[in-house]
């Protein structure tokens, strides 16, 4: 199988460290740190992405300038649905891909994103045959994409697209089940096509590392010594036709955990399976946003609406019930780092057409709207 010589742990690099004061300054000596004790514990993967600001010039320094392009994998992904009114736009991302890394090859390009309008736009380009062009000049080693959307969307575009060397999908145990992500049904329709999946989101942008502490003690019970991430990274590393796990991991003490449980990854017993189960079912009780921070649908609101600041708040608040920090955590992330808030929401709905997670965003502004800013 595709990558086959993969350790089932993959750096994510969505989420990387920022100084501290300087929010917009990536910490590229503690990047370093993590690179280094990433690859001497064995593992060897590296996902980035032209959409993810600033990660792509942080693996240049940090990965390759520093280590022989032989001892690692690196990914990166096209975004043609952000920004992209020609072709040329669309191929530009690539080329800056190339030139910002410094990799000199990718051993996994990916189309991202697709599903719903935005598999529309790689079509439209001809995207697909361009980077199969690519892939014989040896400037691509694998060629796939990763997806958000519904099972009868992959299937179509599996069937159109045999090509596709492997899939990314969301993957956790939150979503396994769930109606709007239908973590199971995808799956199941990759490894009906043969496809490996690289898996993304195991533990919901962070979401599952800090469970709420009903969840957290159904782990805890069972096994003090396991942090909670662990369970949920173990659970997307045991299921079949897995090249890797990808995690954020945005400091030293998430690597090193992470590291722990994966080192030396072996299958999930009957009972782990039964507690993981019963974590689910008791976090689906909590009706929380299930908001990942992604900020796809920032990059399209016309208002710029701190959309990602509010719904973490608005679910500190639904979760802790504690006010007072729940709308400090508001301001600051909102109106704090110069975004509108949801009440200046004008409903037009584009948020929505990029959100992975499928929430009905202007509906949970209007909640954002009436707990924090009337």
């Amino acid at each position: 199988m595709l990558g086959d010589n993969i350790k089932k742990l993959g750096f994510g690099l969505m989420r990387l460290p920022r100084i501290a004061g300087k929010d917009d300054v990536i910490d590229i000596e503690q990047v370093k740190q993590m690179v280094d004790e990433f690859l001497a514990a064995g593992f060897t993967y590296f996902d980035t992405a032209w959409a993810y600001d600033g990660s792509e010039e942080a693996v240049r320094q940090a990965l390759v300038e520093r280590y022989p392009r032989e001892k690692f994998q690196l990914a990166t992904k096209n975004a043609a649905w952000i920004e992209c009114k020609t072709r040329d736009d669309a191929l530009g991302q690539y080329t800056s891909s190339l030139h910002d890394t410094g990799a000199g090859y990718f051993d996994f390009y990916l189309l991202h994103n697709l599903g719903n309008t935005r598999t529309k736009v790689f079509e439209d380009f001809d995207l697909w045959n361009y980077f199969l062009g690519e892939k014989e000049k040896g400037k691509i080693k694998h060629l796939g994409f990763s997806f958000h959307a519904g099972p009868e969307e992959l299937e179509d575009i599996l069937t159109k697209h045999p090509e596709a060397e492997f899939v990314q999908l969301q993957i956790n145990y939150a979503d396994w089940e769930s109606s709007a992500i239908q973590s199971r049904a995808c799956y199941e329709v990759a490894r009906k096509h043969g496809k490996p999946v690289i898996i993304m989101e195991p533990v919901k942008g962070g979401n599952l590392a800090t469970p709420p502490d009903s969840v957290a003690k159904i782990f805890k019970d069972a096994d003090p010594e396991l942090s909670c991430a662990s369970w949920a990274l173990r659970f997307a590393a045991d299921l079949d036709g897995v090249i890797t796990v990808l995690s954020g991991m945005s400091n030293l003490e998430q690597m090193r955990d992470n590291i722990s449980c994966m080192k030396d990854f072996s299958r999930l017993t009957p009972e782990q399976k039964k507690v993981i189960a019963a974590a689910s079912e008791e976090l689906a009780r909590i009706p929380v946003v299930p908001c990942t921070t992604c900020n796809y649908c920032a990059k399209v609101c016309p208002m710029d609406i701190g959309i990602s600041g509010s719904f973490g708040a608005l679910n500190m608040y639904t979760l802790y019930g504690n006010y007072k920090l729940a709308k400090g955590r508001h301001d600051w992330d909102v109106a704090g780092q110069g975004h509108k808030t949801a009440s200046e929401c004008i409903k037009c709905g584009a948020c929505e057409s990029a959100c992975p997670q499928h929430i009905n965003i202007r509906d949970e502004l209007e909640r954002v709207a009436e707990t924090f800013c009337a």
